[in-house]
């Protein structure tokens, strides 16, 4: 039997671009160079969710998960751009405590390379 990898997750490519070709027509050369990407990031997803509908500061944290690699490249962002952590918690609307956490499972990120 060939087992298939199944994709983990909603399918981000599909559901923005229904939402674009439904209600936001206008905004579909602006958001189509990231619905062309094969696998979109939690920060493509963010960037996306915010060309589309403006501003999500008000948004639910509730139900947001992140895979390790979306959880790196936070951190790897917050190196780059030298924030500390509330900065980068305010940046992608998350808690303080749960940068610590990653930072402190993942202790390699802060290496400067």
């Amino acid at each position: 039997m060939d087992k298939q990898k199944q994709k983990i997750g909603p399918d981000y490519q599909k559901i923005y671009s229904d939402i674009i070709n439904k209600k936001y027509p206008d905004k579909k050369d602006v958001c189509e160079y990231l619905l062309e990407k094969q696998h979109l990031s939690v920060l493509e997803v963010i960037e996306l969710n915010q060309r589309i509908f403006g501003s999500t500061k008000k948004c639910s944290q509730k139900y947001r998960s992140y895979t390790e690699s979306d959880i790196l490249q936070m951190l790897d962002y917050q190196r780059k751009n030298q924030l500390n952590n509330t900065e980068l918690a305010q940046y992608f609307s998350l808690s303080r405590n749960s940068v610590t956490k990653w930072k402190r499972q993942f202790p390699n990120v802060n290496l400067n390379t």
